[in-house]
């Protein structure tokens, strides 16, 4: 009786134990469906370049929308960094209140051999969400 006792409490343990393990497999099955925002901005002296933050439409269209340049005339611009900055976070909040993730940032800096006097700066956001 006491062996036929012990293996019931094994297998209520093994099953409690199987049981746990599937509660917390993730779900394989989710598809995800991918958006990127890409922030290009300008590292030209005296203003010139063009700084834009570009997202692709689920139609295949093209949204720019104007970001400052990181130099004035007289220099670096912080006041054009910190507007660039409010642009970039209203444009990650709405995605993030129409359901998408912030899954991944990445960022690179593409300069010419001139001295590190021109080039860009660009980062992308990418975001997700279920199907």
């Amino acid at each position: 009786m006491k062996e036929l006792s012990g293996i019931i409490k094994t297998a209520i343990i093994a099953v409690a134990l199987l049981a746990g393990a599937y509660a917390f497999t993730p779900n394989t099955n989710v598809r995800y469906e991918y958006k990127q925002i890409s922030a290009v901005e300008s590292i030209i002296p005296g203003g010139l370049g063009r700084s834009r933050l570009l997202t692709t439409n689920d139609g295949g269209t093209m949204i720019e929308k104007e970001l400052k340049n990181f130099y004035s005339m007289v220099g670096i611009n912080f006041g054009n960094i910190s507007n660039n900055d409010q642009v970039i976070v209203e444009r990650v909040n709405e995605y993030i209140d129409d359901g998408w993730e912030l899954v991944h940032i990445t960022s690179g800096v593409q300069s010419p051999t001139d001295g590190g006097k021109s080039g860009i700066f660009i980062t992308r956001y990418i975001f997700r969400r279920a199907k």
